[in-house]
This record gives C-alpha cells, structure tokens and sequence, in this order.
C-alpha cells in the first residue's frame, strides 16, 4: 500500500510539474482526438464516452509529435473550448465518428482533425476558416449598463464591464446567466415569417430563419438558444426567461402547499416548472444544435401518445401540438384490447440509449429498453478483449498499447492491476485497469516527489544526513504521532507509519435508533449500527386503522412531534406529511362498493375508490327490454325500466300494476281482499288482504293456567303460547293474606298457602276526623309483627278554617261544590305570557302550588333562564304573593324566589281556569256587541311597526333573507328585526329595547326611512315581488297595511282599498288572544285604554326583566 501510495502522489507530481508547461505548447490539434473536451455522446440517454476524470481549465497533453499550430488552428481550438456542444456530435440517427485512421501525429494536424478542402476544417465542431471580427456584446439586463438617451445612439459596454463573458461553469447542462450571442450567425437576407399551414411547421421555419421573437424578452428565438414551450398554447420563449418568469409569477397556494405559476404566453396556470433544456418531444436533454435536423429537435420519431386514439405521433421531433391520427383502422368493441393497445405490428427501429443500434422489437408501448446487441469490447489496459453486450460497456475512453505502439478505444476495466512500469523501471503501476497513456508515469518513489516522512509533519532533510539519490532508497520515519484523520472522523493515534493507519480504539457516545437511550462504545470507524432499545412505537400510521408496533422505531420522536402539532394548530390529519417510518405498506382488503372485490391499493384513509375492474356482460333488467352493453364498471346495478313488472305473485293472485324493478326490490304485497281466520281461531274476517300473514281479533285468550287460580290475559295469540308456556304463571297471586286480609303480592305460587313471614307491602291511608289532612302508609303486617303501629292524624288551623267557612256557607245557603264566580286572581300580563308557553308555565305553577303548600321551605331558587322566562316568575310570584329578584348577570342570571309576610295561600283558580274564564268573557261580549249597532268609525290609525315582502321567491329560506338584509336592516340603531314567514308573505316585525319609552310615531318614521333601501335590496337579489309597511299585532297578525296605488286606478276602487286598510274602531273590542291570524274581528265592543304606570312603578311597563 506505501508502495501505491507513493506512485500516485509521484504521478500527479509529475503530471501537475513537468508537462505542465509541455501541455500549454500544444496546439488545438493536440487536445483530443474528438477536438473537444467533452468528448462523443451517444444517441437517447447515451454517455459522455470520451470524457476525462479532469474537467480542470488546463490542458491535457497532447498524444502525437505535431509541432505548435498556428494562429487559425489556435482560433479553432479556441472555439471548440467554449462551445458547450458540438455540431459533429449531433445525436440523431447518424453516429459523427470521423476517421481513425493514422492521421495522428502526422503533418501540423492535430489528432482528429481533417481538412476537407481549403473553405472548412473539421474539429470537435463545424467551423469557418472566416472568424467575427467583434465579439457581440450581451444583451442580457446588468446593473451597469450606460444610460440610455432617446435620439442618441446606444453606446457599447467594454469588456470590463461584462463579467458574464468569462467561461462560467455550466452546472446540469443549462447556465440561466449564460450569455446569448443572438446575433451570430443570422441570416444576410431577411426572410418573411412563415405561412404554413400546420403550427409546428411555422415555428420550425420561424426559429431557423430569426423571425420569432420571445414573449418575455422580445429577443429572437434561435437554435442556438435554450427554449422551454408551454403545453397549452405552445408558445416558445428563451429557457433562462422562463426561470426568471417563474421566479417571479410563482404562487403557493396557502391550503395545499402547491406552487403554480402563469404562463407568458396564454396566461394558463402551470404546476410544473419549466425545467431543463430538451428538445421537443423530450427523450433528449441538451440536443444537438446540428444544422441539418430542425432547430431543438432530436430527429427522432415524435411518438407522443394522442388522447383519442392509441396510435403515437409519427413525425419527426417537432414543437407545437401532433397533427390529427391519420390511421383508418376500424375494430369491433369486443376485439379492442383495452389493457394493451393496439399495435402496427411492425419493427419499431427507434435508436436505442447506445445510439448505434435500433431496436429490434414489434411495435410496443413505453420506452425500448437497454441495448442487447452483442459487441467486441477491450478493456482499458488492452490485456482483456471479449464480447459483450452493449449496454454493459463502460465509458469509452482512448487508451494506448505499448505492444503495438498504436492507440485503441477501451470500454471498461478488467480489475486487474496495470503492472505497468514507471519512468524508473523499478517499481509498476498498482492501480487496477484504467486508460494508459503514450509516456509511463513518474515513479511516485523518487526523490523529488517524496520530500516528507510517511505522516507528512517532518521533511526529510531534518530526517537524514543525506539525501535520497533514487526512488529505491528508503524513507525514514519521525517520532510524531501520525494524526490522519480515520473514516469515523478521529485521528490516528500510533507513531509515523507507512500504509494504513490501524483501526479506530476511542470511545464514542451512541444512541439507539429511536435516539432515548445513549451509551458508549469502541468506535465503529465510520460505519454506524444504532442499537434497539426494548420500547415499542405505538404511533399511528398514515392509514389511521394500524400502529407501528416496531422495537426502537427511528420515526417515533417525529411522529410525536407531528402530532403535538396538529393539536396545537388544529389540524387534520392528512394536513402534515407522515414520517416514511409510518407509511403503511400493508394491502387495505376492504371490501369495495361492487360487492366482488377487495380494495388492493396500500392501506388509507378514508372510502376506497370505486372498483377499477369492468364487466364484459351485458346488465339489463328483469323484464330483459333494457340492456347495457359492455364493458360496465363493476357493480354497476340493473338499469331503471319503465315498463311493467313481469313477476309472477307467489300467491297467484293478479298482481298489483308496477314498473320493472331490480332483484333486490320485491314487488308491492297483494292487496287481494280473501277470508282469514285469526290466529286464536275464535273469530273469522273478511275482506282481509292476501300479503296479512296473520289476523288477529284483539281479545284476551282466557282460558285457564295451570295454577288453577288464574286465566290467560294475553291477547289473540296462537295456541300454546300462554303466560305460563315457559316459566309458568307469572301473575300476581292475589289471595288474601290471614292476618291483614289484604291481596297477596308475590308471584303466583299456585296452591301453596302464602308467605306471612315478611311484611305486607300494600299501601293504606288514614286521615283526620274532618277528612282535610289524609297520609299514605305501608301494612307491614307479618307473623313477627301482627299489629304493627298505625301514623295518628289530628285536625289542625286548617282543618278549623274550612270548618268555618262550611258553616258559614250553610247560614248564607251556599252550596260551596256548585258556586262559582268569575274573579281571575291573575294579572294580565301573567296570563299574556302563559299563553306564550302553556306547558312549561303550568309546570312552574304546580311547582309555586307545592312551595307554598310546604311550609317548611322558604326559598326557591331556580335555574339560569331567559329573559321572558324569568319576566313571568316574577309575575307569577306576584299573584302568588311571594317575593322575587333576578341575580347575577347576562347568562348566569337567575330568579329567586322567597316567602314574605303578605303570603296567605295560593289562587283557587289554576292559569288555565283563567285563561278559560278570560275566552268565556270575550265570547260573551263579542255577541253583545254583535246586537248593539256598530259606532261610526274613528280616524285613527294603528301605527306601522313592521314590513312584509309579498310574493316571495320559490323556496326562500330565513337564513338567505337574514343574510341578504342585514347591511339594511343594522343601519338602524337602536332596533331589533324578527323574520318569519306569514301565509306566502314574508313579515319583518321591528321591536325597540325600552318601548314603553317609546312612541309608534318615531318608529314608522324610521321604517318608512329604511323601505327604499330594502326595496332595492330584494329587487337586486330577486328575493320577492315588492315590500310594504304594515302593522302587526302581539299573535303576527297583520292587521293593516299600506295600500300600493297604481297607475289609472281610482273611483270606487281606491275607497274600497282605503276602507279594508282602515283598522277597527276604538269602540270595537278585540279578539279573543286564541283566535288565528287572518279571521276578521268583531265590532261593536270598546278597546280598552292601556293604564298608565303609576309613579314608582315605571319597571312594570317594561317588556324585559324587571331588575334589568
């Protein structure tokens, strides 16, 4: 190993020291035998064959004896460095090789260079002996260009000020900052832009004759230049302004993540990016710039596959969209072959990688694989010659055979060692088969290329006496520690040596896979084996149905921190990518919607897709008059027929008319009317339809169990289905106890006497001597307690009081059951509110009854409510006679309620009883009225205090009309709007916080003000046909309206509508609070005058709470 090691740093001495200066004479001639550095590429997907292992800026050395060339050998060689590509090298069909013949070393010419008459000279690229004069200066923006002044002409930046025209690397084949010399090489004649009739013609003769212009840049299009083309409207633009177009028109939505762009040319948006330079059907990347083929084309056959057919695109490489198929070829459906395609059938013949050879199979789909041609192929040192196939070579690189003093071309290595001696002829080459040059290298021994010890810290003057005379002397050692850094990272700890350094023995600190355990251990030089840890991963897959249940598992720490994520941002699950440890590679196997087959993609979240499989029957329906024909997807149902059903009742009755259904759907039952007998079998119906499987008569069976004591209670049943067919009689026993003589209550014991020993559990009740007070209690006679003592009752205060009062309706001959009156203990308001919620009010009626019934409990406190709600306890606890008030605040707040000293006893009456008594007097005076005359009618009106939409749109909703108003209806501060539906109207009631302090007047004024904006609303959202203003009473009523006067209407019309908008008189009396909106109200009775708060008490005219 000391001895390779010393050879390879003697070789790149001598290479880097002595032929450096011998390299820089060379001519253009002597670079390569290509004449360029890059070397021959080989046809779709081929390799860079005679590229160096060097691609540093020096030059190699040239192989023949050729002498220095002169100026015009200099200028081509000159051009064959900066072309990024050759022309000779094209990548079509045709493989640009040159002769290899013995023109090396010959004459002044260079090694694959050939003159071909005295106007052109073949190199590494088709040039001109006539060479520009001036360099054309970069049109490209740059931030010290000189100032542009209208009228003037553009002055010339120097070379100084262009730093983009030193050579800059080009990095994947394509420089966006490389500059664009688009004036070399156009045309003297200007040519008319081309008027072809396909696209792709057009902009092939647009492009080779310098007359199309970029989208972005407004600069000429060449073949020269790299180009990107959309999909969509195929315009072509310079590949460097498409990145800066990219750069600066890229959107990444917000939600997905995903990156969109424009494009320049038809403003379509793009997701993927523009890429790498290809030519246009995009098998190759960097194509040829040859002029033969048409500009960016690879000259190969297009082959894109068209969307309405399967044969590909049969031109050569073009831009724009594939002509129409011009295939006629016709096929029956059940002959189309749906996986594979069709086919010509005949020999595909495209270029294969290699870009030799065609290939030799029929017409496929996709690409056409490796080459498998076999060839004769020479490794690199010439020892090992043999035939393989062409895909396997290596790079073919030149190589020299000392045996025949000839070059020769190499294609991969034999793994063997060169053996080959060194310029000293001492020691040979190590290194394992690779490129020979014409001159051996330098010995990597010799004394001028050792000048250190093995370690490299002392020089070897400091080491020995003398110097080394040959490469054979040996090298002496120093004391020092050798300190090479190891593959792990350390440094070599054992003193200067020669070969390699011994194996890694320091301590490193390592953590398991899952990174919670950390230990130490020898180092593992380089090559790092995470030990498992004995926790199991209990994270979930991506799936969402597995865990990962892996010992030590890598993705664990990520996975927990992805799910702290999602729950502090609230996150879906699919919203975060899963670490690739979680990614479930199991089959999902769920059941599709088809019924036949199972789900065979990787285990996900979510419903599986629909069945991809297809079926190649026909699926008509039952009757057979409706067909599908194939191919269907998979659990496609039978079609819906029309025609009627063809089934057969099982029966034999006609069948009831129907359509044709599918076999999961039975047919209607049979309404045939027969004579059936129920299933007890006392009693026989007729006239019962045929599908009634079982009649039954409803009465009780009755015949006797067999306990002997009881009769069977079920109803109509079939026989042997009794109470006691499975666990016997199950009925109370009912036989009279000896001691209490009260029923048994166990369980039918039949004959057996009944158990005394426990206590009877029958309720009885005892009450006072006056009947007012009764209390229930238990028996609880037994054997043990024959006797048991019975509750005392006396009479009380009470009991004394109706005492009284029955004596003292006897003295007046008042019958207490059958006198009755009329007075309603209620307030108005309280029975208002009643009617609001009846259900709920009579429960916290029953409630207050039993509060003041008990006099042990002082407080009632209830639950937070609403306001309405708490505005009727208190008023229910004032008729009561209790105490009330409102705590706490907004949605907490609740009532409590508490005795007081003005507390006698609760209403006689219930709220019911009122409401009843209250409908018996309006009916009464309602039919006063009707026989009184009517008064003549008062001027006045109701004040308006709503809106209502007529003729609304077919299926609006509340929430649309909310929604579509609530700019208009919020524009009034201070008033609150209810939307509800009235009839086939829309009513919009306004109420106002605090009304009672409020007079109509201000609110009609205000609805009048809002209307207009309203009526534009729903004329410009077509919600309904107009708006009017109305008056709507406490039920939502509309009791007036405002009369909409048209065009040519008057006379006896316009009375007509005044007189049925005019409200009732004040003499005329209300109606009942039950009756429904829209009846017509009677005349004849007064209204009554709201009273006035008195002073004090203005919180009772409030329609809210009352400590609010």
């Amino acid at each position: 190993m000391a001895e390779q090691e010393t050879s390879r740093t003697s070789h790149q001495a001598r290479n880097n020291a002595p032929n450096r200066s011998q390299s820089e004479g060379q001519g253009s001639a002597s670079r390569s035998r290509g004449g360029s550095g890059g070397g021959r590429r080989r046809g779709r997907g081929g390799r860079n064959r005679g590229q160096r292992q060097d691609d540093s800026a020096q030059v190699p050395e040239g192989r023949g004896n050729a002498p220095q060339t002169g100026p015009a050998d200099a200028t081509i060689a000159a051009q064959t460095i900066a072309a990024p590509e050759s022309s000779g090298f094209s990548r079509g069909r045709r493989n640009w090789r040159g002769n290899r013949g013995g023109s090396r070393g010959q004459g002044n010419q260079g090694r694959g260079v050939f003159s071909m008459g005295p106007q052109r000279t073949f190199g590494g690229r088709l040039t001109t002996t006539d060479q520009p004069t001036e360099i054309a200066q970069d049109a490209s923006l740059s931030a010290n260009a000189p100032e542009f002044v209208p009228g003037q002409p553009v002055s010339q930046r120097s070379a100084q000020q262009h730093p983009s025209s030193t050579p800059q690397p080009t990095g994947q084949g394509r420089s966006r900052n490389r500059t664009r010399n688009r004036n070399q090489d156009r045309p003297r004649q200007e040519v008319p832009k081309s008027t072809a009739s396909e696209l792709w013609q057009r902009i092939q003769e647009d492009i080779a004759n310098w007359n199309y212009e970029c989208r972005i840049c407004t600069e000429e299009v060449t073949r020269k230049t790299e180009v990107w083309s959309c999909t969509t409207c195929w315009t072509v633009v310079h590949l460097e302004c498409a990145h800066q177009w990219w750069d600066t028109s890229m959107k990444v939505n917000e939600e997905s993540g995903d990156k969109s762009w424009r494009c320049p040319g038809c403003n379509s948006t793009l997701i993927e990016g523009p890429g790498d330079s290809s030519c246009w059907c995009g098998k190759e990347t960097q194509p040829s710039r040859n002029s033969i083929l048409p500009p960016h084309s690879c000259g190969q056959t297009c082959s894109k596959p068209r969307s309405t057919c399967s044969h590909p695109c049969t031109l050569q490489c073009h831009p724009g969209p594939c002509p129409p198929c011009t295939h006629s070829q016709r096929k029956n459906c059940r002959d189309t072959d749906y996986y594979n395609g069709w086919s010509c059938r005949e020999r595909c013949g495209d270029f294969l990688p290699c870009g030799q050879h065609e290939c030799p199979q029929t017409c496929h789909p996709g690409v056409c694989g490796t080459c498998e041609v076999p060839v004769e192929a020479k490794c690199y040192c010439g020892r090992v010659q043999k035939e393989m196939l062409c895909s396997k070579q290596e790079d073919i690189r030149d190589s020299f055979d000392l045996a025949s003093n000839s070059w020769f071309e190499g294609s991969f290595s034999c793994e063997s060692a060169c053996g080959r001696t060194f310029d000293c002829g001492v020691h040979r080459c190590q290194i394992s088969c690779h490129p020979q040059e014409e001159v051996s290298a330098h010995c990597p021994f010799s004394p001028d290329v050792v000048t250190h010890c093995p370690c490299g810290k002392t020089p070897l003057k400091e080491l020995m006496d003398e110097p080394r005379q040959t490469c054979e002397n040996n090298v002496p050692h120093c004391e020092r520690i050798c300190e090479k850094k190891l593959e792990c990272g350390h440094l070599c700890q054992s003193l200067c040596h020669t070969g390699e350094c011994d194996p890694c023995t320091q301590t490193m600190e390592i953590d398991c896979r899952c990174g919670r355990v950390m230990g130490e251990t020898i180092c593992h030089e380089g090559n790092v084996q995470h030990p498992l840890c004995f926790k199991i991963c209990q994270a979930t897959r991506n799936c969402g149905r597995h865990r990962c249940g892996e010992h030590c598992c890598p993705g664990e720490k990520k996975a927990s921190q992805r799910i702290a994520q999602q729950k502090k941002q609230r996150l879906g699950p699919d919203l975060l990518p899963v670490e690739a440890e979680h990614i479930c590679v199991a089959v999902c196997g769920r059941p599709l919607k088809c019924g036949s087959h199972f789900c065979e993609q990787l285990c996900h979240r979510g419903a599986c897709q629909s069945c991809p499989e297809a079926i190649w029957e026909e699926v008509s329906c039952n009757c057979g008059q409706t067909v599908l024909h194939p191919p269907q997807p998979c659990g496609t149902r039978q079609p819906s027929c029309t025609n009627q059903c063809q089934r057969q009742t099982a029966c034999g009755h006609p069948s009831v008319d129907h359509q044709c259904h599918p076999d999961d759907v039975s047919c209607p039952p049979c309404t045939y009317l027969v004579q059936k007998r129920c299933i007890c079998g006392k009693t026989t119906f007729h006239n019962k339809p045929c599908h009634l499987q079982e009649a039954h008569c409803g009465e009780q069976c009755g015949q006797k169990l067999s306990c002997g004591l009881h009769t069977c209670k079920k109803l109509c049943h079939r026989p042997g289905e009794c109470g006691d067919a499975q666990n016997g009689c199950e009925q109370i026993c009912g036989k009279p106890k000896l001691l209490c003589n009260h029923p048994c209550q166990s369980v039918c014991h039949g004959q057996t006497p009944c158990k005394e020993s426990t206590a009877c559990q029958v309720k009885m009740s005892t009450s006072c001597a006056c009947g007012n007070h009764k209390q229930s209690f238990k028996c609880l006679a037994s054997t043990s307690n024959p006797t048991p003592s019975r509750p005392d009752i006396r009479c009380d205060e009470e009991c004394e009081r109706l005492d009284r009062n029955r004596r003292l309706a006897a003295a007046l001959n008042i019958d207490p059951a059958s006198h009755t009156n009329d007075h309603i203990p209620f307030s108005d308001n309280t029975l208002k509110l009643y009617k609001q919620m009846q259900s709920w009010g009579d429960a916290q009626e029953s409630q207050f009854r039993v509060f003041a019934a008990n006099k042990d409990e002082v407080r009632l406190r209830y639950e937070p409510m609403k306001n309405q709600s708490r505005q009727f306890l208190h008023l229910l606890a004032e008729d009561f006679g209790f105490e009330s008030k409102s705590e706490d605040y907004d949605i907490h707040r609740s009532v409590l309620v508490w005795k007081s000293d003005k507390f006698v006893s609760a209403p006689t009456k219930t709220l019911a009883q009122c409401v009843k008594i209250r409908a018996t007097q309006a009916a009464e005076a309602a039919a006063a009225a009707a026989i009184r005359p009517p008064s003549p009618p008062i001027l006045e009106t109701e004040p308006f205090n709503a809106l209502v939409l007529t003729e609304p749109r077919f299926g609006l909703t509340i929430e649309e009309v909310n929604a579509a108003l609530e700019p208009d209806l919020t524009s009034l501060q201070g008033f609150r709007f209810k939307v509800d539906f009235l009839n086939e109207e829309v009513l919009i009631k306004a109420s106002v916080s605090y009304s009672a302090f409020l007079t109509p007047a201000p609110m009609e004024k205000s609805l009048e003000i809002l209307k207009p904006r309203i009526e534009q609303t729903i004329r410009r959202e077509k919600l309904a046909e107009s708006v009017l203003l109305c008056h709507s009473d406490a039920n939502g009523a509309i009791s007036r309206r405002e009369v909409t006067i048209r065009a040519g209407t008057g006379g006896w019309s316009a009375v007509a509508g005044r007189a049925a908008s005019r409200p009732m008189s004040s003499s005329s009396t209300p109606a009942p609070e039950e009756a429904k909106p829209g009846r017509k109200l009677l005349l004849g009775l007064k209204k009554k005058r709201p009273q006035q708060p008195e002073g004090g008490k203005v919180w009772a005219a409030l329609d809210g709470d009352v400590e609010c």
